[in-house]
């Protein structure tokens, strides 16, 4: 086994210079969760070349995270990879590929790796890090370690960075804003006429319908917000315009609706400059916490200690009762999200229309 000095990896040669992350998982949570990982890999490794081969999405997201990330690599397909339909010459001309030039050290951080671990392995790296099934095949005992599937989403590829003897720049969520953000922004601003902490972002989306809360009950809550003046600002992407123009037509009160209407980086800052942010546990729970917006987020058909934020102090979770954990939180009925919200605004209960 390479020793470890000082908390870095000391190689056969000197410090790898070109490293991939394997991480070809489909949502923005996903990759949000691992940018801690993707700072610590920056800072203890400052001149490396660092690539992500991810789905197609992901390009932007390097693009964006240029600070931790160099290159990106689009993910080819393998199988057990349902992301990305298995195309066997597609996928064995992208191994050729990288083989000529092999990566120093490659991660896998897409998950346990009963899957990944064997494409990973066949990019040819020097040395190959990552996790692997409890209880079942280790690729390597020095560089490979059992999933973690007791930690939150952030702490788990951190985990791994620690095992192999990395420093770690703390969990904390991030996520760069652009002039051009900035100004669209503004603009959106400008032409509703919103004031900063004077509205509230509800996002009735989810990546699947078993993941979205009633639609009803969004209105509820918004309608009882919209009841102590402040405006409510629906977001989504521009398939979910048909969930937040239900939303809309089921509240009393008017509401903006900018589904399909803002950009990532515009969201980001809308979401930052608001009062609150109310939402199901999808990718924009992650961006709240992000950009530090106070949550209340909904959890129905995913694991709360997975994937919620870890300031359980600016973000509040609710969960419905059909989840197996459900009796560690409170219940997701309108009545609890408004009183989530109105605890983290600060403002006494209110009572509302059910």
């Amino acid at each position: 086994m390479e020793t470890l000095i000082s908390g870095h990896l000391q190689f056969d040669d000197p410090a790898p210079q070109r490293i991939a992350i394997v991480r070809a998982l489909p949502g923005l949570g996903d990759l949000l969760c691992s940018v801690p990982a993707f700072r610590a890999l920056r800072s203890v490794f400052p001149a490396a070349e660092i690539t992500l081969i991810g789905l197609p999405w992901t390009k932007a997201f390097v693009q964006r995270f240029s600070a931790y990330l160099d290159r990106w690599l689009e993910f080819p397909g393998y199988p057990g990879i349902p992301e990305v339909p298995f195309v066997a010459e597609q996928t064995i001309a992208f191994m050729q590929q990288v083989q000529q030039a092999p990566f120093d050290l490659a991660l896998q951080m897409h998950g346990n790796g009963s899957a990944m671990n064997s494409f990973t392995l066949l990019l040819g790296a020097k040395r190959t890090a990552g996790f692997f099934p409890q209880r079942q095949f280790c690729p390597h005992i020095d560089w490979f370690l059992p999933y973690p599937e007791h930690l939150p989403e952030v702490q788990r590829p951190l985990h791994l960075l620690k095992f192999l003897g990395l420093a770690t720049q703390g969990e904390s969520l991030e996520f760069p804003i652009t002039a051009a953000d900035r100004d669209e922004c503004n603009t959106i601003l400008k032409a509703y006429q919103l004031r900063p902490k004077s509205y509230i972002c509800i996002h009735p989306g989810a990546s699947t319908a078993d993941r979205r809360w009633n639609c009803e009950h969004f209105a509820v809550v918004a309608d009882a917000l919209a009841a102590q003046d402040f405006q409510i600002v629906l977001t989504g992407t521009a398939d979910e315009k048909g969930l937040t123009q239900k939303v809309t037509e089921t509240m009393q009160y008017p509401a903006i609706d900018l589904a399909g209407k803002t950009s990532l980086g515009a969201l980001a800052l809308l979401l930052q400059q608001a009062g609150l942010l109310i939402c199901n546990d999808t990718g924009v729970s992650h961006l709240g916490a992000a950009v530090q917006v106070k949550s209340v987020v909904i959890f129905s058909q995913s694991e709360p200690h997975r994937w919620a934020p870890l300031d359980r102090d600016r973000h509040k979770i609710v969960v419905m009762p059909s989840l197996e954990n459900a009796h560690l939180y409170p219940p997701a009925t309108p009545m609890q999200v408004l009183r989530e919200a109105l605890n983290l605004l600060h403002i006494e209960e209110v009572s509302y229309a059910s």
